[in-house]
Parts: structure tokens; C-alpha cells; sequence
């Protein structure tokens, strides 16, 4: 080697040296970071974050209901029409809400970082804030115009009336309950009959509230502020479970106006897939054989019990018919899954109302957490696409992934009820 050529090497091997070190610290030190992203730790740091977020969405979501009580009773004060500044708040709330919610059910998938988790997380916890903030922030205007302008007479008044429409539109509950307990297995009518008791204790409390209130609006010295405010929860609780007494009893009817055509198609779609069945070879013939007997026989299984208990029966038909599907995998035509879907629609939709109508009522009953909540609303949301959908086959995966998730929603509910007892 020449003498220049040496004397140039050894003059920028230092450098050389110390820059390739520098560079693999660098890299070393990238390595490192991303490691520690990604660790035990920093998972259940992000995780701790998505129960933060999860239960800020909770105080929004029951805010919301609150903003709902406060808008009834505005409605009346105002002669059916609340003010645009409450209107307004809940709406937005609402879009935040319904956001933040779908957000926060795609944070539980198992390939996200936790720095995803974390910047997810905080978002939610930001933005339901500040929907918080502005329920509050109306809600205190509301409250200060109220006070300035509306006398306590008139707002007992207005509660009175409110009971009255409520005790209206539920009529009797023990007449419907009734009517499903002559009709129907205890397992068909046990909801109503729960929400029955529930409308009328709370109709009851709702009462004696508003008794404590008339009897302090007389007297400057007495505030009936808490004893309204009881009330309105009240109406609030009987309303609700009016709605689900009502729903559950409309539920019942329409499965059992619908169970025999149900078991017919069910057996009607057995039929066909024997027909598909004949046109595989052996080894795909007698796995798929052997799945349509089984499907056959729990059908066959229905009908001693089917007018007792159409919702159950109903329910179950919609899941043969899915496993019914699973096992025809590719092996229908176009022109068949279409017809089978156009005929295990109705069924499946009635599956997926009934099951969101339990999962409400759930809800409505514990203290439950985000992940409930948030499986409720998107089984609310896929039964809305399903019904939309032009095309059955679409429609079919939309009920059934709301059948889904109502079920999980109200496995969480549950889980979340015997952990409060």
C-alpha cells in the first residue's frame, strides 16, 4: 500500500471507528426503545389507560341519560319544546359518544402496540371531556334560567303530568305479564315480569316523591329540589321498564306468530343442502352428511317444545341455520346462498332484536362498564345495517354479528351484576 494511501486510512480510521460505534448505540438504542413499546409493562400501562378511557365514556354515556331526563322535563316547562342550547348539547354528545365508543371496542384486538393503545385511549379520555364539559355547561344555564324563571309549583307540575303519561302508556303491566304467563314457559315471560315490577315500583316511588314535593312548594323555607329530582328518576326508571315490559311482550307474540314458519324453513334449507350434498365427492359428501343429521335431529328436537317457548325456539333455529351454513361452506351456488339467506333473515333478525332487547334491559339494571355498553351499541348499529341492506346475504351477517354482540353485551352486564352483589 502507498505511503499517502496509509497515511490517509489511518487518519479517518478513528473517525471511522467512532462513527460506526455512535451507529450501532443508535441502533442498539432504537432496538431498546421499541422493546420497551412493546413490553409487559407498557402493555398494562396502555391497558390502564383503556380503563380510563372506557370509564370516562361511561360518565359521558350516563350523563346523556341525565341530559335525557333534563330535556323531558324542559319539554314540559316549555310547552313541548326544549331549549336549543340542551337539544344542541345532546346531540353532540351523542355523535361523541357513539365515536368514541366504536374507538374504544377496536382498542380489545391483540395486534395493536401499546403506544396505539395509549394515543387511542387518550383521545377518547379528551374528547369525552370535553362533551362532558358542554352537558355541563348547558345544563347550568338551563338550571340558572329555570331558577330565574320557573316557580317549583310549576315544575312538580310538570313531573306530576309526566307520571301521568307514563302510568298511561303502560297501563296495566300484570295484564300483559299475565297474558304471557298463560301462553308461554316461565323462561319466555321472566323479563317482563321483572320489568313489570320494576315500572311499578319505581311508578310508586315516583309518587311519593312528588307527594313530598306538592306538600313543600307552600313553604319558602322548604327546597323541593331533591325531592323533584327523585321523582324525575323515578318517571325516568318507569319508563324505561314500560319499554322493555312492552318490547318483550311485543317479542313473544311475534315468535310465536313466526315459530312454525321458522321450523318449516329451517327444514326447507336441510332439504337443499342434502341436494348440494349429492353433487360432492365421497370424503366432503359424508362430512357434510354427517353435519346435516345433526342440524336435522336438533330441529326435529324443537317441536315438542316450540309453542311453549317460540323466542328460544326461534333463536335456536337461527343458529342451525348458521351452522347449516358453516358446513356448506363454498359448495352452494350463488343463486342458493341467496335463497338461503332471503329465508333465514327473518328468524335471524328476530334473534338479533331479542337478544338486544335482553341486553338492554341488562344494562339498564347494573352498572355497566364501557365494554357492555359498547358491544350493545354496535349491535344496535349492525341491526340497523341489516335492515337497510338490499342485498340478504349482507343483511344475514349483519343480524348475526348483532345477535353477537347483544349476547356478549349482555354477558358483560351480568358479569358485571354479580361482581356489585
Amino acid at each position: 500500500m502507498p505511503d499517502d494511501v496509509r497515511e490517509i486510512v489511518d487518519a479517518l480510521l478513528p473517525s471511522v471507528v467512532v462513527f460506526g460505534i455512535a451507529a450501532l448505540g443508535v441502533v442498539v438504542l432504537i432496538w431498546a426503545l421499541r422493546r420497551a413499546r412493546r413490553s409487559p409493562r407498557a402493555r398494562a400501562a396502555a391497558e390502564a389507560l383503556r380503563a380510563q378511557a372506557g370509564a370516562e365514556l361511561v360518565r359521558l354515556d350516563e350523563a346523556i341519560d341525565e341530559l335525557d331526563l333534563e330535556l323531558g322535563l324542559s319539554g314540559a316547562l316549555y310547552g313541548g319544546d326544549a331549549p336549543t342550547s340542551l337539544r344542541r348539547a345532546r346531540l353532540t354528545a351523542q355523535h361523541v359518544r357513539d365515536d368514541a365508543f366504536a374507538e374504544y371496542v377496536s382498542l380489545s384486538r391483540e395486534d395493536l402496540r401499546p403506544d396505539e393503545i395509549r394515543r387511542a385511549s387518550q383521545r377518547i379520555q379528551r374528547r369525552s371531556g370535553e362533551a362532558l364539559g358542554r352537558i355541563e355547561s348547558a345544563r347550568a344555564e338551563h338550571a340558572e334560567w329555570v331558577r330565574q324563571n320557573i316557580s317549583a309549583a310549576e315544575q312538580v307540575r310538570a313531573a306530576r303530568e309526566r307520571l301521568t303519561a307514563v302510568r298511561a302508556s303502560m297501563g296495566d303491566p300484570t295484564a300483559l305479564v299475565s297474558e304471557l304467563s298463560r301462553r308461554f314457559d316461565e323462561s319466555e315471560w321472566r323479563t317482563a315480569a321483572e320489568a313489570a315490577r320494576g315500572a311499578t315500583t319505581a311508578a310508586q316511588r315516583a309518587e311519593e316523591a312528588l307527594t313530598a314535593a306538592e306538600g313543600g312548594v307552600g313553604d319558602p323555607t322548604v327546597s323541593v329540589l331533591a325531592d323533584l329530582a327523585t321523582a324525575e328518576r323515578a318517571i325516568r326508571d318507569a319508563a324505561a321498564d314500560a319499554r322493555i315490559l312492552e318490547e318483550a311482550h311485543r317479542l313473544t307474540l311475534q315468535a310465536s306468530s313466526a315459530v312454525g314458519g321458522e321450523l318449516e324453513a329451517a327444514r326447507s334449507a336441510v332439504r337443499q343442502a342434502m341436494s348440494t350434498r349429492d353433487t360432492l365427492p365421497p370424503a366432503d359428501a359424508e362430512r357434510l352428511g354427517a353435519e346435516i343429521r345433526a342440524v336435522q335431529e336438533d330441529i326435529d328436537a324443537l317441536d315438542a317444545s316450540a309453542e311453549r317457548t317460540p323466542t328460544a325456539t326461534v333463536d335456536r333455529v337461527a343458529r342451525l341455520r348458521d351452522r347449516l351454513d358453516l358446513a356448506l361452506g363454498d359448495a352452494r351456488t350463488a343463486q342458493q346462498r341467496l335463497r338461503s339467506a332471503r329465508t333465514a333473515l327473518p328468524g335471524t333478525l328476530a334473534s338479533a332484536r331479542g337478544a338486544i332487547a335482553r341486553a338492554e334491559a341488562a344494562i339498564a339494571h347494573t352498572r355497566s362498564g364501557a365494554d357492555a355498553r359498547a358491544r350493545l351499541l354496535r349491535a344496535q348499529r349492525e341491526l340497523a345495517d341489516a335492515r337497510q341492506a338490499q342485498d340478504p346475504v349482507s343483511a344475514l351477517d349483519a343480524a348475526r354479528r348483532a345477535l353477537r354482540d347483544a349476547e356478549d353485551a349482555t354477558a358483560l352486564a351480568d358479569h358485571a351484576r354479580l361482581a356489585g352483589r
